[in-house]
């Protein structure tokens, strides 16, 4: 597995690895992870990868953090 990038951005620790002929890019907050695997076919050159860092996509990725958190906190409070 070879490492691409890694870098933080809005409290997110976003890592990205070239592996089996896919792209991996995985978020992290805290003890939440969330990962996508992407071909390498789909993307002409790795800076085409920042597409995944910005815009909507990102802010889909902050939110469903904030949703995987909720449920988190929701389950640990019910024990």
């Amino acid at each position: 597995m070879r490492v691409i990038k890694e870098f933080s951005k809005a409290e997110t620790r976003i890592s990205v690895f070239s592996w089996n002929n896919k792209y991996i890019v995985k978020y992290e907050q805290g003890a939440l992870e969330q990962t996508f695997k992407v071909s390498e076919m789909d993307i002409l050159e790795e800076s085409d990868l920042d597409h995944f860092f910005e815009g909507n996509f990102f802010d889909l990725v902050l939110e469903r953090f904030k949703e995987m958190g909720e449920t988190l906190r929701n389950e640990i409070e019910n024990f």
